[in-house]
């Protein structure tokens, strides 16, 4: 008894490590996801319904017939006509978002089929300079909307930018709002459908361009849409906004969006759409 050591040695079992890259936490609800399970529900959180974002080469691969896609303009690559520079230049930038995506620029373009139906398709990609749009992007989209004007195919543009016009391009990048828009509006006399798709986020000259002038304007659910985000506007209006303000099931309420489809209804939903259209 008198030999009893002062203090008691207890050894702890070592923690076992979660591998990375097995689990994902979801950004709306903070629910832990495993991965595989993640993309067997098209990246949607199956406990709150969360649409995380989608890369372009994954909304391909969802919307269009598989080995239906054919891509045009794959060619086309981004100028720096300012020779911006910065804390990083912007040839940097595009040198290093071109590595990190596998991308050319922030949108890719081309024709396929969707349940069997000819469409030409546009997917921006928020990985690329928040998927803004530069001289490239503007030009690819009006090339995807002449194309889709002369053949007279159904045009389904998929946005997905936060960053609007690409100010790296200065007035350059602004003429792609015009751009993009006339060769809709020379679309839309034609009488060629157009049905432009939002995701999360589409905002500013994306928004104030080419997704607002669909024939259908169709939200995925709880996408974040508008012009200036909502804390720029707080601030600049001094003024609480309301709940949900500039979410999909927000704009839709007040007249914005034609509809918000699911994930797992959009490729059906749109097919359904350009029978109606056409």
């Amino acid at each position: 008894m008198f030999g009893k050591p002062k203090y008691t040695i207890v050894k702890v079992a070592k923690k076992k490590e979660i591998p990375e890259g097995l689990w994902t936490k979801c950004e709306d609800c903070g629910d832990i996801i495993y991965n595989k399970a993640l993309e067997e529900n098209m990246k949607v959180c199956p406990k709150c319904n969360y649409h995380f974002v989608l890369t372009a080469p994954e909304r391909i691969a969802m919307l269009l017939d598989e080995g239906s896609f054919e891509e045009r303009d794959g060619a086309l690559r981004p100028m720096d006509p300012l020779l911006f520079k910065g804390p990083r230049s912007y040839e940097d930038k595009l040198k290093e978002d071109q590595l990190a995506t596998g991308l050319t620029e922030a949108c890719i373009s081309g024709r396929g089929s969707i349940e069997g139906k000819r469409v030409i398709l546009v997917v921006t990609d928020s990985r690329f300079i928040m998927g803004s749009m530069g001289s490239v992007v503007g030009e690819k989209i009006a090339r995807a909307t002449e194309l889709a004007t002369n053949l007279r195919l159904p045009l389904v543009i998929v946005s997905g930018s936060g960053g609007g016009a690409r100010m790296y391009e200065g007035l350059f990048s602004l003429m792609q709002m015009a751009k993009t828009s006339a060769a809709i509006a020379k679309l839309h006399e034609a009488g060629v459908p157009y049905i432009s798709v939002l995701t999360n986020p589409t905002m500013a000259g994306i928004m104030a361009s080419f997704a607002s002038l669909g024939d259908v304007i169709v939200a995925e659910p709880k996408a974040l849409i508008g012009f200036t985000g909502p804390r720029v506007i707080e601030q600049t209006i001094r003024q609480k906004l309301p709940p949900g303000f500039q979410r999909s099931e927000f704009l839709l309420e007040h007249g914005l969006l034609d509809m918000i489809m699911h994930r797992k209804s959009l490729k059906p939903g749109i097919a359904q759409l350009i029978e109606y259209l056409t």
